[in-house]
């Protein structure tokens, strides 16, 4: 049985609770939800629906590249947003970051997230 590897990315700001950043087993990693935290001072961002989704992709790719992985290993993303008419920004940015084989995705709109965020973003990718 593959073993369980807890990832704390350096350049990542604190978890805001009891849980890890991501999780390897095997070939996969899953990834939990990142929202708009700045890892500077570990406090949302400020902005709209673009600026936030912005940030919390900045904060999937802090924890892909510290597995030495990128936007292409994700083969399943799953995004919560609290307001769906926000959809085409979210999509807008989302694509600057998925370019091509874009992995599975499913949206949902949720009441609220962590902190206020608009945004929410989980990932799971396969080395």
């Amino acid at each position: 049985m593959p073993k369980k590897i807890i990832i704390k990315p350096a350049k990542s700001a604190p978890a805001v609770g009891p849980y890890n950043h991501a999780v390897r087993i095997g070939d996969l990693l899953f990834c939990a939800g990142q929202i708009p935290l700045d890892p500077a001072t570990g406090n949302l961002v400020p902005g709209d629906i673009k600026a936030q989704t912005e940030r919390v992709l900045e904060n999937v790719k802090a924890i892909l590249e510290d597995q030495k992985l990128t936007f292409a290993n994700v083969v399943k993303s799953t995004v919560f947003m609290t307001n769906l008419a926000d959809f085409a920004g979210m999509n807008e940015v989302y694509s600057k970051y998925f370019t091509y084989d874009f992995p599975a995705r499913s949206t949902i709109q949720v009441v609220a997230l962590p902190k206020g965020a608009n945004v929410e973003i989980e990932v799971i990718a396969h080395f």
